[in-house]
């Protein structure tokens, strides 16, 4: 006998185990600080702002963030040590009104408070995080990608830096678009500077040109 969902089973586990790859390769390298600063200038980050950094690491872009711009800031960290550090950093600095950390898995979080988004990770884990991020962030909101692009978005600007070392590094910077750009529009979800239907429904979109 056949069973007719053995096929379904066996995808299902496919997925499974390819995002358990993709958090394994979501390891912790940590951003240089004059780049992490640069990252938060590009999105003109400021102290209206919230900034969450997804695999935060030992904390220093969302410390950064709420030091030098004056916002509030989240790191989403799932390593249990380097979570209880940046814990444990914000105690010492005294930024416990300002900075939280989340020990968490960041493809399971919550990005709606987010204004402001800060990854390095590599682009299949961009990939994946995509539609939740699109789904969850409002009209304005920045999302700042150092060296890896997030595939099927088009950056509103790409900007070549250096870290204290000398050594280059790229960032990515996209911003959600106005949803009542789309209401002339036959797309069930449009966004201004998508003109393809397949980049619409990443949901992100280029204001700008790329520089």
């Amino acid at each position: 006998m056949k069973w007719p969902f053995r096929k379904r089973l066996s995808a299902i586990t496919q997925l499974q185990e390819s995002l358990a790859e993709l958090q394994k390769a979501a390891m912790f390298v940590p951003t240089p600080w004059a780049v992490a600063r640069q990252m938060l200038e590009l999105a003109q980050v400021g102290p209206e702002d919230t900034v969450y950094d997804l695999g935060s690491g030992d904390g220093r872009i969302p410390i950064l963030a709420a030091q030098e711009f004056g916002c509030k800031a989240v790191g989403i960290e799932k390593d249990a040590e380097l979570f209880r550090y940046s814990q444990q950093r914000v105690a010492d600095l005294n930024l416990r009104d300002q900075v939280a950390f989340q020990n968490a898995n960041f493809f399971e979080a919550d990005f709606r408070p987010a204004t402001v988004v800060t990854l390095y990770l590599l682009s299949a884990v961009n990939g994946h995080l995509q539609s939740r991020l699109a789904s969850h962030l409002r009209q304005g909101s920045r999302v700042v990608a150092l060296d890896f692009e997030v595939p099927g978005w088009r950056a509103c600007r790409t900007a070549p830096v250096k870290s204290e070392g000398n050594v280059d590094y790229t960032l990515h910077l996209y911003v959600r678009a106005a949803p009542e750009l789309s209401r002339n529009t036959n797309r069930d979800v449009a966004f201004a500077g998508a003109p393809d239907p397949r980049e619409a429904r990443v949901g992100l979109a280029a204001v700008g040109s790329r520089s």
